[in-house]
């Protein structure tokens, strides 16, 4: 018998390691860091435009103050045993 979609997917998700926020917090720091490094090809790509080059550098600045808050909640609820 052929397994089908539904069959397949049956019991996705039906155990859970971390709470759904937890999961958010660590692929949102994921997401923005790896954001962070593609930045850093964008400001290299600019060449001379200085307004752009500016625009790239002020986003990667917020990132990485976005990753380290990201880390500071994360440490939190892991000092907490949230996670």
């Amino acid at each position: 018998m052929p397994i089908t979609a539904e069959t397949y997917f049956e019991h996705n998700g039906e155990t859970k390691t971390i709470s759904d926020h937890d999961r958010d917090l660590i692929h949102e720091l994921r997401k923005r860091n790896d954001s962070v490094c593609h930045l850093d090809q964008y400001i290299a790509n600019v060449q001379l435009d200085k307004d752009l080059k500016m625009f790239w550098t002020e986003l990667k600045n917020q990132e990485k103050e976005n990753v380290r808050r990201l880390k500071k909640i994360i440490v939190g609820h892991i000092k907490t045993s949230c996670l």
